[in-house]
């Protein structure tokens, strides 16, 4: 089979979609199938080689509290549809095929199956205005199979596009995120590691963690705080803010590689994730859970879907140090606990293996193009759990 990724976002810049994308295409390929990644790029990505067909020039363009790299250009048409004549893919799947201008394009255009997955949650969405909401209407009408990576993400899209949508979560690489990587050295001492992963934009809730930690130093004062990820912006009022509370051993990595990612979480004691919402899914848990870390993280929808409180790590409400501080005081002072978290979420890991993941996408194109229904048992769903 021949099958066509398609991209909104910059495939040359870190990001969770284009992540899963290429997660997925390993995965195929290594069932025996051709997968070409049609996307922006802003630079070659040399990892992906000819499977990487890049196409319009992504510009920054801020979407529900983020910025997403995405291409604007309207003329995309004639490319697209000779990539597509030349190419001639069995089944072409679109990731937030809604997202202009090349999702929509390619789905206007392609010829076979189309099948979309849907990441976001949260926001506004940017076609929730009345003209737009109609165009794009016919062209959802277009997807011959919806996906929504979580409870969560199904529900956002669903109160604008109602429709019959399948759950087949975000996977994690068990390969790449294993607990037998190396730490990184320089961390390697006395002091416990809390580690937050993530871009440095407000609804990731740095500031919160930031003032938690303010609190629990003075507690536990061989600690240290390791901030990973990029934004220069929002880094700089951080750093002016730690310089003026005269707070000790935060680290600012600046943006980590895929390759050296494990290693930092393999380095933290406790993974702290306290985004404010607009969270689909916890992939960030999983990859800690991966690597058998414990985990205190925001109480929020998507949060909650994949980490039980009490199992894998704590939850806490968000946009509430205080709170955030009381959980990490709690595991900060029991290693064993930690322990415990850990390897509950190892287990807990396994059940997302993007193995077990890219099989169940791989049947659900199969369902597709015969014309049947999804086997609902052969797909993974995320836990629901209650706020």
């Amino acid at each position: 089979m021949k099958i066509a990724l398609v991209s909104p976002y910059d495939f040359a810049y870190p990001g969770g979609v284009c992540n899963h994308i290429s997660c997925l295409a390993h995965q195929i390929t290594r069932m025996g199938h051709e997968v070409k990644i049609i996307s922006p790029a802003s630079r070659a990505v040399s990892s992906l080689g000819d499977s990487l067909i890049p196409i319009g020039s992504p510009r920054p363009v801020p979407v529900s509290g983020s910025i997403a790299r995405i291409t604007i250009s309207p003329w995309l048409s004639s490319r697209i549809k000779t990539i597509l004549d030349r190419e001639k893919f069995d089944i072409c799947h679109l990731h937030e095929p809604l997202m202009p201008m090349l999702c929509t394009t390619v789905l206007r255009l392609s010829p076979v199956p189309k099948i979309g997955t849907f990441h976001a949650s949260g926001g506004r969405y940017w076609y929730s205005s009345y003209p737009w909401k109609l165009i794009l209407k016919s062209w959802f009408q277009k997807l011959d199979g919806k996906i929504a990576v979580s409870q969560p993400a199904m529900s956002y899209v669903s109160k604008h596009f109602p429709g019959e949508y399948t759950i087949i979560p975000n996977g994690v690489d068990l390969e790449h995120f294993s607990p037998g990587v190396s730490p990184i050295d320089e961390f390697v001492d006395e002091k416990l590691n809390i580690l937050f992963v993530g871009r440095l934009e407000k609804r990731k809730g740095l500031d919160y963690l930031l003032e938690a930690y303010r609190q629990i130093k003075p507690e536990i004062p061989d600690s240290r705080l390791i901030v990973a990820g990029p934004g220069t912006r929002l880094r700089h009022k951080y750093e002016k803010r730690i310089k003026k509370n005269g707070l000790k051993d935060v680290i600012f990595t600046g943006y980590v590689s895929y390759d050296d990612l494990p290693r930092y979480y393999k380095t933290a004691d406790i993974v702290c994730s306290p985004a404010t919402g607009k969270e689909s899914f916890g992939i960030v848990l999983l990859e800690a859970m991966a690597v058998g870390k414990p985990i205190i993280a925001s109480n929020i929808e998507g949060y909650a879907s994949v980490l039980t409180h009490g199992a894998e790590g704590i939850l806490v409400p968000p946009k509430n140090p205080e709170k955030l501080a009381e959980a990490l005081l709690s595991l900060m002072g029991d290693e064993s606990l930690r322990r415990q978290l850990g390897d509950k979420g190892k287990l807990t890991a396994v059940e997302y293996d993007w193995k077990h993941v890219a099989q169940s996408v791989l049947n659900y194109y199969l369902s597709v193009l015969g014309g049947g229904t999804p086997p609902k048992d052969e797909l993974k769903e995320t836990k629901a759990i209650p706020l």
